[in-house]
């Protein structure tokens, strides 16, 4: 497969899989900001949604102040902001349009689709009812891309990057969502029953789509250390650190296998997974919840920029 190629499968899913992201970013922030502010420290909500969406420098470079209406129309429909829907559907429908061979019917009228259908929203109408109608049609279409794909993509080359590039951005997301409430994990702030602090922990496991999956794997309250041990190490949800690391992994095995290249990549991929493996939420508290993520974060987009140059992404 030619690098153009590998490069715009593994894109295509990285966008589609950050439009998804971004989409339940805002929806937490809106309801976040229709919180009552219960006690002090937690809130400068849509300044947290723009750092967890790496768009603070690129929103201030733009606006003066943060506003919830400024922040909703930067995140869904601003073409400077590379990381708004609106230009990830857009760059993700524009890698799938230059190698439409390379997919399958159902995969691209879903991409397609879902670039159209977008692009006739009328941002006049996006009131407080038409934003929540609009973030989970965002999620439901890319939802019905992904199926798409692994309901009809043969499981060749293809296939390996796509999937690695849609894990490869899950563990940034999960991370970056992670780190920006990193301070409510924290021992010091474990409060039995605290309201406010209570509301933090669900709104951390409502980031990374874990809220239900949590309550049924731990069935009690919401807990500081098992949210950690959750959403970071645990093989079982498919948004932790570690089941996207475990994904990750084995489409590089996969690839290796295929191509006869890709050692550099899948080696720095297996140090990631490795560390994970032997991590404890005890030993993340020794370590320091923000510099593991920060942590994780380094390697996963060094891990990236290996991969893109192990395969000639050019």
């Amino acid at each position: 497969m030619l690098g153009r190629t590998a490069a715009s499968l593994f894109w295509m899913s990285r966008y589609m899989e950050r439009a998804e992201n971004v989409s339940r970013l805002i929806g937490v922030g809106y309801r976040e900001s229709l919180t009552p502010d219960i006690g002090v420290g937690y809130r400068d909500d849509w300044t947290a949604t723009l750092t967890a969406a790496g768009c603070l420098a690129d929103y201030k470079a733009k606006h003066a102040k943060v506003t919830a209406e400024s922040v909703q129309k930067f995140l869904l429909l601003d073409r400077d902001n590379p990381s708004s829907i609106r230009s990830c559907i857009e760059t993700a429908r524009n890698n799938g349009r230059s190698v439409r061979t390379a997919l399958t019917r159902e995969m691209w009228e879903a991409l397609n689709a879902t670039y159209n259908d977008f692009n006739a929203i009328n941002p006049s109408d996006l009131g407080p009812a038409r934003l929540l109608e609009v973030l989970d049609w965002t999620r439901e279409r890319a939802n019905l891309f992904r199926g798409a794909m692994l309901g009809s993509l043969l499981r060749d080359e293809g296939y390996c990057f796509s999937q690695l590039g849609t894990f490869v951005e899950r563990g940034d997301n999960t991370a970056r969502n992670v780190a920006t409430k990193y301070s409510v994990l924290l021992p010091v702030n474990e409060v039995a029953g605290g309201g406010r602090n209570l509301h933090q922990l669900e709104t951390i496991l409502r980031m990374v789509a874990a809220h239900q999956s949590y309550r049924y794997f731990f069935k009690y309250a919401y807990r500081a250390p098992q949210i950690v041990d959750f959403i970071v190490l645990r093989p079982e949800m498919p948004r932790s650190l570690r089941f996207c690391s475990d994904w990750v992994v084995s489409m590089l095995t996969r690839l290796t296998e295929l191509t006869g290249v890709g050692a550099g990549s899948l080696a720095a991929a297996k140090e990631i997974q490795a560390g994970l493996m032997a991590s404890t939420p005890d030993s993340i508290s020794q370590e320091g919840l923000h510099g593991y993520l920060t942590d994780f974060l380094s390697r996963n987009a060094a891990l990236a920029a290996r991969t893109a140059a192990d395969f000639n992404f050019g």
